[in-house]
């Protein structure tokens, strides 16, 4: 599958498009990475907790938008994006978004 954040796919064209996908991820920090995070906030720099939670979750939401592309009958998608936001203050919800498409060597 043939994820990319621009519309072209340098050497393939889009033979037909299959719509909006997408793959929603929500996550919490367990108590005790909560409370690590918090103390590291103190003495700024980065919360390696939650970099490491987010990246987890961009790469499932990212899992599950192309699994939604499979079930379609896509093998491309493009114009992919990533939106995130909080709920509440304990919770981060991740979504990655594209159009499933399917794809056709140029060359």
């Amino acid at each position: 599958m043939i994820v990319a954040t621009t519309e072209n796919v340098a050497g393939y064209r889009v033979r037909e498009t299959k719509g909006q996908v997408f793959g929603v991820v929500v996550r919490s920090r367990g108590l005790g990475g909560n409370i690590m995070a918090g103390l590291r906030s103190l003495g700024g720099g980065e919360i390696t907790e939650y970099t490491q939670m987010l990246e987890e979750a961009r790469k499932h939401a990212v899992d599950r938008m192309v699994s939604n592309a499979q079930v379609m009958g896509a093998d491309g998608i493009v114009m992919m994006r990533f939106d995130s936001s909080e709920i509440g203050q304990t919770m981060s919800e991740i979504v990655a978004y594209g159009t499933a498409v399917t794809l056709e060597a140029t060359g």
